[in-house]
């Protein structure tokens, strides 16, 4: 695309790390565009959902007024885009003509919180008016598209006086599903893995509760007293809130752990995950699973939840149902089976950036 016929995008992120920050520069790496990013770390997602529209208005206003036009306004959910768009439609210069897109890594309806959340209404409630001011929204799995539309079903249920009819045929139509993008650099394994003796088990995710690893570490401690040999490697990014069982975990598997804590670097969160045979997750929630597609990419074998986003994703043949993964689990570690790197990726190379960038490219400028 010539630089005169590129459109202007307008990206806006007030969580700006993770899987956010990881799609953000994939899509400017892997589709044309004139881009500028305002953006603001990630933290206190809170707050960014209800103070960041007028923080980025600020910011807009900071320009001058004839670099105020775009043809597209990117945000995730964590922009609050009914009001963005209104205080936009105020300020002078602004191109009124610009669309607005949203895409949804998550939504508020279907994130397990540890302990209720009485004000966690509000947040779904900006969700769902986010959804209803852009003129397109994309959700990163058909499980986070239909959890997001069922609860916006339930939410209009609770004022029955207001029925307010064709919403959610609204809200469907204007709704894309596009995996977020993989960039697998560095993380396919060369040639054909064998097993390590013993076998070592993946954990790449958040540091977490909604992640699961109580469940994770109890099977592993249930594999321990049984005398089941296996190694261990802990990757993932920890928090000061994070669940003690990790803590716990190093001391009881310390003769087992390879690795614990996070990565510093790509290379070496790519070197440690070449390293293992089998991915493991126990999530309670997941509306993608970048973390286990790139342990996949590295040969490692997945063992994941027959829930979630998991079976739109990967075969029935690699999923466990309830109470199942701790015998599923020891079926691998006693009778190895090595993931073949064709299956790796045909499982994978569906959701790399150069796969879906026509799509984004379609999405964003249709």
């Amino acid at each position: 695309m010539e630089a005169a016929e590129r459109k202007r995008v307008l990206v806006i992120e007030p969580y700006m790390g993770g899987s956010h920050k990881a799609f953000i520069e994939g899509l400017m790496e892997h589709v044309a565009a004139d881009y500028l990013l305002l953006s603001l770390p990630a933290r206190s997602w809170k707050m960014r959902m209800q103070l960041a529209a007028p923080w980025f208005v600020a910011e807009v206003c900071k320009m001058p007024p004839v670099e105020r036009q775009f043809n597209v306004v990117l945000c995730s959910t964590f922009v609050d885009v009914a009001l963005l768009k209104s205080m936009l439609q105020q300020v002078p210069g602004w191109s009124r003509e610009a669309q607005f897109l949203t895409y949804f890594h998550e939504n508020q309806f279907a994130y397990p919180g540890r302990f209720a959340d009485p004000n966690i209404r509000q947040f779904q409630y900006i969700n769902f008016t986010t959804a209803m001011a852009s003129d397109r929204i994309c959700f990163n799995s058909r499980y986070n598209r239909e959890s997001f539309l069922d609860g916006c079903a339930r939410y209009l249920t609770k004022a029955a006086d207001m029925a307010v009819n064709g919403t959610l045929q609204k809200l469907k139509r204007k709704s894309d599903i596009i995996a977020p993008g993989i960039n697998f650099d560095g993380c396919e394994c060369k040639g054909q893995k064998e097993f390590n003796t013993p076998p070592v088990i993946i954990w790449n995710h958040r540091w977490e509760h909604d992640k699961g690893p109580e469940e994770f570490f109890s099977v592993l401690y249930s594999l321990q007293r049984q005398g089941v040999d296996f190694q261990l490697i802990l990757l993932g990014q920890s928090f000061a809130t994070s669940p003690t069982c990790f803590q716990e975990a190093k001391k009881k598997l310390r003769e087992q752990i390879l690795h614990f804590g996070f990565a510093e670097s790509r290379e070496t969160y790519c070197r440690l995950l070449k390293q293992g045979d089998i991915v493991v997750s126990t999530a309670l929630h997941e509306f993608f699973g970048i973390a286990v597609m790139e342990a996949v990419r590295a040969g490692c074998r997945p063992l994941l939840p027959r829930k979630l986003s998991y079976p739109d994703l990967f075969p029935d043949e690699v999923l466990y149902g309830e109470h199942e993964l701790s015998e599923r689990l020891l079926c691998l570690l006693e009778q190895p089976l090595p993931l073949q790197m064709e299956s790796a990726r045909e499982y994978t190379e569906p959701f790399s950036w150069k796969s879906v960038s026509n799509t984004y490219r379609d999405w964003l400028f249709k």
